[in-house]
């Protein structure tokens, strides 16, 4: 009873809160996997970027919809667009973040992750961004700590702590967790908690590297159990420069929940790994009753017709009766 009621108090100490106004989100290793959608992000999207470049928002709108009925938990939101007429992002990506910000969260209720490798454009986000955003990111490089984590404390808010520092990303999944445990053990210095630091452990292309899977699950279990915080990666680098991978990706994000990861970067929109993340909720326990895998899996209701399951219900309460 102590061993199962300390395990308990672990995963309820290690629920990483996230809101907006009137929504609150939890990544916890006891919650339901958290999808953070990717969409509202220009890099690699050139008609994105043109547009927001000329001011147009219409795509934005789209996405930010599109992915909350697609069941995305959060939005990860970034601005990062290079203009012509300026390219210099530490001028233009701050108002172009705010701007952002404050349309999607006039659309849509979900919490949101404010993602810049800007300091300034974080900032900014910070500023206009309601309720308790998620940051998105600090590394262990020494300059992006110091610039980054006081923000953090300032604002009172979660971050993402992404497992690479100035000698780059290194291959060594244990160097990736020696440099998850340094941004740990700064932001303790500066009184951010454990739980408010959600780790990226960097996820590489299986295409590229054939370990990478193996890698990562051996990284996410060692997190929790030794660091004892929440994780995420951006979900579809595993599956980069290979066919069809949507099919790579809906394996990976329940082998990624079974090792102990509880939120993701990705795109919800894609009904295969949305479904494989519901069947993992399940699996794991982490979706009460089933009542989300049996709202999203019950068969239509013909109009006219009783729905399914009603007249049997029916007959067995007569057969008892009898």
């Amino acid at each position: 009873m102590g061993a199962h009621s300390n395990i308990e108090s672990q995963l309820k100490m290690t629920r990483t809160v996230v809101e907006s106004r009137t929504k609150t989100a939890i990544i916890g290793f006891d919650q339901p996997f958290c999808v953070i959608g990717e969409r509202i992000n220009p890099t690699g999207r050139k008609k994105l970027a043109a547009e927001l470049e000329a001011g147009d928002f219409s795509t934005v709108e789209k996405d930010a919809l599109e992915q909350v009925a697609c069941g995305a938990t959060m939005l990860d939101i970034n601005a990062g667009v290079v203009y012509n007429s300026n390219p210099n992002p530490n001028e233009t990506e701050p108002p172009l973040m705010r701007q952002v910000i404050e349309l999607v969260q006039g659309l849509v209720d979900v919490p949101l992750c404010i993602d810049s490798s800007v300091p300034g454009a974080l900032q900014a986000g910070l500023e206009v961004a309601g309720g308790r955003p998620l940051l998105n990111s600090v590394t262990g490089e020494e300059d992006r700590l110091d610039l980054v984590l006081p923000l953090v404390k300032k604002y009172n808010v979660p971050v993402v702590a992404i497992s690479n520092d100035d000698t780059g990303i290194s291959e060594d999944p244990d160097v990736r967790f020696a440099v998850a445990k340094k941004i740990v053990e700064r932001a303790a210095d500066f009184g951010i908690p454990a739980h408010d630091i959600v780790v990226d452990p960097l996820v590489m292309p299986i295409g590229a590297m054939a370990t990478a899977g193996l890698q990562v699950f051996a990284l996410v279990r060692k997190l929790r159990e030794e660091l004892g915080v929440n994780t995420t990666c951006g979900a579809s680098n595993i599956s980069f420069g290979l066919p069809n991978r949507h099919g790579i990706n809906a394996a990976f994000l329940p082998m990624a929940i079974a090792a102990g990861m509880t939120s993701a970067i990705m795109n919800p929109v894609r009904p295969q790994e949305m479904e494989a993340i519901r069947a993992a909720n399940l699996l794991t326990n982490n979706d009460p009753h089933g009542a989300t895998w049996i709202k999203h899996n019950k068969p239509p209701t013909v109009e006219g017709e009783a729905p399914a399951g009603a007249r049997a219900g029916r007959e067995g309460r007569r057969r008892r009766r009898a």
